[in-house]
């Protein structure tokens, strides 16, 4: 058993399960095709398999690593968001146990404290920005260390990280979700809760995991992963997954402002990322994407945009740099986004100085799933 709930879906868990029940080699692929790539939301769905095997699979293994407490779709159609419940894992629940809140104390029947000890709430998103093309957004991680001002996810502290399985289960839901609108996913962004590269060992194997032609079979390049400047990452991707596209969560290209607003500049910082981008791209050759929330009266100026197209250009390879500028979706911060009209000339700014910029599309604000506004809720 698994957290103490049930047996989830994990490959290895269903090698010994069929071994056990004495089923040759060739069922296991069977099963991975229905699930990873048919998207089959229950065992029962699969008629290769008896009847009998399928009822004994279907009241001893759960497919995925966690239950769906809640989907919103937003009015449009073109962005849903999932919250997800997770098991706590068991260093977790021993911390809430030895220490419960006040008032609490000797209370240690797991079934009296369900819901307020045993469990985590993530979110996922999916986002269609044009027709029939979907993307999802994945979280890594309960919460967030990283604290970044502006962002809901970092107002949340860090619980833990989440395991492989749980970050492509949020895959192998969306993949489910799709089939039926016999729709399929086309990329996956690891842009939800958490910052990927805290948690490297475990993204790296969900990326193997992604990439593998006998599970899901998505290529490397339809996945991308965005950090916040954490740039000992930065040269692991290059390293390990050349063909991953990469987003940088720039904001700002000012260190005092970058500081106050991303504490992690406090370590990596404007310089040592330059450098971190230079030995990427004499590396890799890829494009990497450079995310730029706009706020109001903060980051928006003349100024802002200057300084910005200085910092880019000082990296050099412009030409693999292209700017994704975002009006920032509210949050409990007490920001505000910057106005249609001040995007439009920031953009028109860094196209003087011969910056590739975008002004991209928020989807998602109607559901609280839109950049920066994932809080487990």
């Amino acid at each position: 058993m698994t957290h103490g709930f049930y047996v989830k879906m994990d490959i290895l868990k269903l090698r010994k399960f069929l071994e056990d029940n004495g089923h040759p080699n060739f069922r296991l692929k069977q099963i991975q095709k229905a699930i990873f790539q048919d998207g089959i939301s229950s065992f029962s769905q699969i008629s290769t398999l008896s009847k009998d095997f399928r009822e004994k699979l279907e009241s001893e293994m759960k497919i995925l690593s966690f239950e769906v407490v809640n989907v919103l779709e937003a009015k449009d159609g073109q962005s849903v968001k999932a919250l997800l419940k997770i098991p706590k894992c068991h260093s977790e629940r021993s911390a809430a146990e030895s220490n419960p809140p006040a008032g609490e104390a000797g209370n240690l029947d797991p079934s009296a404290s369900v819901g307020m000890t045993e469990y985590d709430l993530i979110e996922t998103v999916l986002i269609s920005p044009k027709p029939e093309t979907w993307s999802a957004c994945i979280s890594c991680q309960v919460g967030c260390q990283m604290g970044c001002r502006f962002c809901a996810t970092g107002s949340m502290g860090f619980k833990r990280d989440l395991t492989a399985e749980e970050i492509t289960d949020q895959i192998l839901f969306w993949v489910q979700f799709l089939k039926n609108k016999n729709q399929k996913l086309d990329t996956i962004v690891y842009m939800g809760m958490g910052e990927p590269f805290n948690n490297w060992e475990k993204v790296s194997e969900s990326i193997r995991i992604l990439t593998d032609q006998e599970l899901f079979g998505f290529g490397s390049r339809s996945l991308s992963v965005s950090t916040s400047g954490v740039t000992e990452g930065i040269s692991k991707l290059a390293d390990e997954f050349p063909q991953v596209n990469l987003a940088i969560s720039l904001h700002f290209a000012d260190d005092e402002k970058r500081s106050h607003y991303m504490p992690v500049n406090k370590k990596d910082n404007l310089e040592n990322l330059k450098k971190a981008l230079q030995s990427y791209f004499s590396k890799t050759k890829r494009k990497v994407f450079i995310e730029y929330i706009l706020l109001e009266n903060i980051n928006d100026s003349r100024r802002d945009a200057e300084n910005l197209s200085n910092y880019l250009k000082s990296i050099g390879n412009e030409h693999l740099l292209h700017v994704n500028l975002i009006r920032y979706n509210t949050t409990s911060a007490g920001l505000s986004p910057s106005s249609k009209a001040r995007t439009q000339a920031f953009k028109e700014m860094l196209a003087k100085s011969h910056i590739n910029a975008t002004i991209r599309k928020s989807l998602g604000e109607e559901i609280k799933g839109a950049c920066g506004q994932l809080a487990g809720e």
